[in-house]
């Protein structure tokens, strides 16, 4: 058993790398993801008319930006790679030469990003299918901010976030704790939790043992909002167990957390934390506010909170500094990582908003 759950694994790392079908020599030359210093949100990155469009905020110098990150199709090369100083001030062209000699003039464009921006497709309306079948939020994989762990749980018969139909045309994301019977008895990974982030799941870096490993948390993001509000509902399942089969004297807890952090120079530093953690039974959906706290978070907040490294946004800093990534995590069951939950809990999210107050 132990074995088949490695060859699926490996299977889906094989086929999660084909994104481009053909025989012989590769005839396409795409840039699939693209990255700057300062960038604001994710590239938008159109094939057909060959032209990635990047939001940068406002006051940031266009003409010395850096490419920070740059994936291009299978075997295909480019006249720009990553640390080169591009110029946006206006448009800019990267030149791309296919596997098989094939040339591509891609058009890279920038506009000034909103000051209080939201997230793309916070109404968690739109959804895609995967070629694996099940859908994830997005309009499709490259340019969806949004990731869940599906790519994980899939391999062993489990899809555990889905589109719910709330009616009306209007789609929330439906988060549920699944027993993952005998495939999870080898590795005690009983069960799989629900999960949504913004960010993606990495498949070179899948680990059945342990959910995080492949998921890639954050996207590029730089407001300051007060506060983030949501619509969510949440059902805590019956018995509540950690990864052993041991009964918990406590019930399971759905996880909704944001943080606004600020990476530069392969460091991260936490700017704003924002957390729900509950255990309350609530069947219909309701609204719910979590407060940004910016900056170092003192002895009041419990060390869940709290980066596992301490390392905050300095005080002063923290009243001014934007930051350059969000990371959006909602769960099931929050200490579905450890593969600590309850069968059966649900938890369903729609409509994340960001609040910028008046001043």
């Amino acid at each position: 058993m132990k074995r088949s759950v490695y060859i699926a694994a490996i299977l889906l790392v094989l086929f999660s790398c084909v994104k481009e079908d053909h025989f012989g020599l590769s005839p396409y030359g795409n840039i699939k993801k693209f990255l700057v210093s300062n960038q604001a949100g994710n590239a938008i990155i159109d094939t057909d008319k060959q032209t990635v469009t990047i939001e940068i905020p406002g006051g940031v110098e266009l003409s010395s930006l850096v490419i920070q990150e740059m994936e291009l199709s299978s075997f295909a090369t480019a006249d720009k790679t990553v640390g080169d100083v591009i110029d946006l001030s206006g448009e800019a062209i990267i030149n791309v030469v296919a596997e098989d000699g094939s040339a591509y003039v891609w058009t890279i464009e920038s506009f000034v990003a909103s000051d209080t921006p939201q997230l793309n497709n916070a109404d968690l309306n739109t959804w895609y299918k995967t070629s694996s079948g099940y859908y994830e939020p997005g309009t499709d994989a490259a340019s969806t901010i949004w990731g869940t762990g599906n790519q994980g749980t899939q391999i062993l018969g489990k899809i555990a976030t889905t589109p719910y139909d709330l009616g009306n045309g209007n789609n929330a994301a439906l988060m549920e704790t699944y027993d993952l019977g005998l495939a999870g008895v080898p590795l005690k990974t009983p069960i799989a939790a629900g999960s949504l982030f913004t960010g993606y799941f990495d498949s070179d870096k899948l680990d059945p043992t342990d959910p995080e490993a492949a998921v890639i948390f954050g996207t590029p993001f730089t407001g300051r909002p007060d506060k983030i509000r949501f619509t969510y509902s949440y059902v805590p399942g019956a018995v509540n167990k950690d990864r052993y089969g041991n009964v918990l004297d406590y019930d399971d807890n759905c996880d909704i957390y944001v943080f606004l952090e600020v990476r530069l120079g392969g460091e991260i530093q936490r700017l704003g934390t924002a957390w729900f953690r509950s255990d309350e039974n609530q069947p219909e959906m309701i609204t719910k506010e979590m407060e940004v706290v910016y900056g170092p978070l003192d002895n009041s907040y419990p060390d869940y909170m709290k980066p596992d490294d301490g390392n905050f946004v300095s005080g002063d800093s923290a009243t001014y500094m934007l930051p350059t990534h969000i990371s959006f995590v909602a769960s099931s069951s929050y200490d579905g990582a450890n593969f600590a939950g309850a069968v059966g809990s649900k938890l369903i999210i729609d409509d994340v908003e960001m609040v910028y107050d008046e001043e």
